[in-house]
């Protein structure tokens, strides 16, 4: 029986120890996060399926601590597995397990390398992504591919949509390619890193909607931040609004960027192109078009 150390966080950290579970084997120790109260917790605990299976748990602010690296290397892992941990490892680490340290990354490798893939890859108009599971190295997503499994991103979904996707794809990756790597016949493949790039973080300012943009691109900013991320903000009569939801209305046209109710629906025109507003907030309060029209009236609303 192969045995590894997981480190793992999030609905595919939650997922993919599943699927080590499912195949045998054994888990000697899952590294995971305390959940931030600051931040919206949406998604599946990785320490509470750990508990379950009664695998121990730790979490470590810091897991390259001396401390840490040596209660690992105790446990003479034979794998590690890293499925949306959030912390680099780094090179006293990864020399403990025996047969190597995959990691799984939430993109088609080798595009989008680096931090929150799926909403980098729906701001940049992309038609499908997916699951990689590597070889880690020290540095981020750049060692060989042993797995990939791609999804499609649809006009309208949201980068909910697509991390379930994304999820769902890890799951698969995994769970098909497992048996052979358990086995040491897995084919690695390396990556040709000029076919993509690294990006970095977002921050929640990030999602302030640049009105001179058209409408496709702040389309695409909307539903990459659209909750339980942090949303698209912009403001109007000196109110902050922010933007949940939106359809491309119409993609020609240039007028000055404005919010307005037509026919009881909300729309806002753009660098060019048109945007109906399918759901937004005032003030902090969500409201339909025809509560902002009764409100407001009909007239035009110039984004400041």
């Amino acid at each position: 029986m192969s045995s590894a150390v997981v480190f793992a966080y999030h609905n595919v950290g939650f997922r993919c120890l599943s699927v080590l579970l499912a195949h045998g084997v054994d888990v000697k120790l899952v590294v995971t996060h305390r959940d931030n109260p600051k931040e919206t917790i949406w998604f599946e605990s990785v320490q509470k399926l750990a508990e379950l299976y009664g695998i121990p748990t730790i979490t470590p602010d810091n897991p390259n601590t001396p401390e840490v690296v040596e209660q690992i290397a105790a446990l003479q892992p034979d794998f590690y597995f890293s499925f949306y941990y959030r912390e680099m490892l780094k090179a006293p680490l990864l020399a403990i397990p025996a047969r190597g340290a995959l990691n799984m990354h939430g993109s088609l490798l080798p595009k989008y390398r680096g931090r929150v893939p799926v909403n980098w890859a729906i701001i940049r108009d992309e038609k499908e992504t997916g699951a990689t599971l590597h070889y880690m190295t020290e540095k981020p997503d750049n060692g060989d591919i042993v797995a990939q499994q791609a999804v499609p991103i649809l006009p309208n979904d949201t980068a909910h949509d697509v991390f379930q996707k994304v999820t769902v794809a890890a799951e698969m990756a995994l769970n098909n390619v497992l048996p052979a790597l358990l086995a040491g016949k897995a084919q690695a493949v390396k990556q040709d890193l000029s076919l993509g790039a690294y990006f970095g973080g977002r921050k929640a300012e990030d999602g302030i909607i640049n009105w001179a943009q058209s409408a496709l691109e702040i389309h695409n900013l909307v539903r990459a931040v659209a909750p339980p991320y942090p949303g698209a903000m912009t403001q109007v009569m000196g109110k902050p609004m922010r933007i949940l939801q939106t359809l491309v209305a119409s993609a020609e046209g240039k007028e000055s960027p404005a919010f307005f109710v037509q026919d009881g629906k909300a729309f806002a025109t753009c660098g060019s192109g048109v945007l109906r507003v399918v759901r937004f907030e005032l003030d902090e309060k969500e409201m339909s078009a025809a509560e902002f029209a009764a409100k407001y009236g009909m007239g035009r609303f110039e984004f400041c």
